[in-house]
């Protein structure tokens, strides 16, 4: 099974149980430390014992100039770290720091907690402790990104979460990008997650999704090509020009683009302007959702573009 087919499989199946490595983790969150100084990071999707996201932020505690930490962790879930599945309370921990820090933290060093409900993220006494919080960083349900997000924008939070690619195209995702309240994270690629069943999950279409600056989404994308009629065609049903690859976007068009949604790992707010995704302009302007099409056949979703350096 290719690594997007085990994305699309596990948002069909809703097993959402996917366990960030460290080594992804570690190789993300080192171009953000200056935003966690002084900080609540939450963790709200993520069980301490097979949370590497519980792991990072405990080891580097005082690295990071953390304020606190706390996690939530749904249900079956025992206050022994190193317990089974097998207890039907959900728990919260809150850490603060130790003066001898040798690792994972002990239970004595934690400040444990039993929750009334169940530990999801939507409920109210998890929504309390989200209030309380500067920063969110975890791995949430892909089956539940739209309404996780939603939260995180209504609570006015920062956050590094993961997600499959395609959310990008999501109705209610795509306009939080769009008024620059969302982008994509530094890396990208093959990310391999652990699974409940000890079986490691390859998901080439997983990205970072946050609001969290970082210098490289400053860099302007070097272009080296220019327009030319018989190379980049126009769509049939929609004022712009099909940009395949996003290597070949051309210097010099002065108008609107459609690229790859993939375009987002590139994009730099200064350089290019994204004016909206295919099927909601064209339902905005037709009144059909369609995507766009050239010489009568349909091309796959396209991010709507254009060079802001060519209107100044």
């Amino acid at each position: 099974m290719s690594a997007n087919q085990n994305l699309h499989k596990a948002k069909a199946n809703k097993r959402d149980e996917f366990y960030t490595q460290l080594v992804d983790i570690e190789n993300e969150l080192r171009h953000y430390t200056a935003h966690f100084r002084g900080k609540v990071v939450y963790c709200n999707c993520d069980d301490p014992r097979v949370s590497n996201f519980f792991h990072y932020f405990a080891y580097n505690f005082r690295v990071l100039g953390l304020k606190k930490l706390i996690t939530t962790c749904y249900k079956n879930q025992q206050i022994d770290m190193f317990s089974q599945h097998d207890s039907e309370r959900a728990i919260w921990l809150e850490y603060d720091g130790t003066e001898n820090e040798t690792g994972v933290p002990s239970v004595e060093d934690i400040g444990i907690h039993y929750l009334e409900g169940d530990g999801d993220f939507r409920s109210a006494e998890c929504v309390e402790l989200l209030k309380q919080a500067d920063i969110v960083v975890t791995n949430p349900p892909f089956s539940l990104f739209r309404e996780y997000v939603a939260q995180l924008v209504e609570y006015e939070k920062q956050f590094l979460v993961i997600a499959p690619l395609n959310a990008v195209k999501y109705r209610d995702i795509f306009p939080v990008i769009e008024n620059s309240m969302l982008w994509l994270g530094v890396n990208r690629g093959v990310m391999q997650f652990d699974t409940p069943a000890g079986v490691p999950s390859k998901m080439g279409n997983a990205r970072w999704f946050t609001n969290l600056d970082y210098r490289q989404r400053h860099e302007d994308l070097i272009l080296y090509k220019r327009y030319s009629f018989g190379e980049y065609p126009h769509y049939d049903n929609y004022d712009a020009i099909e940009v395949s690859k996003i290597a070949e976007i051309p210097m010099d068009w002065t108008g609107e683009m459609g690229v790859p949604i993939s375009f987002l790992d590139k994009h730099s707010p200064e350089q290019f302007e994204i004016i909206g995704l295919d099927r909601p302009i064209m339902t905005k302007l037709t009144g059909k959702v369609s995507c766009f099409w050239i010489a009568g056949k349909e091309k796959y979703s396209r991010i709507v573009i254009r060079n802001k350096r060519l209107q100044q």
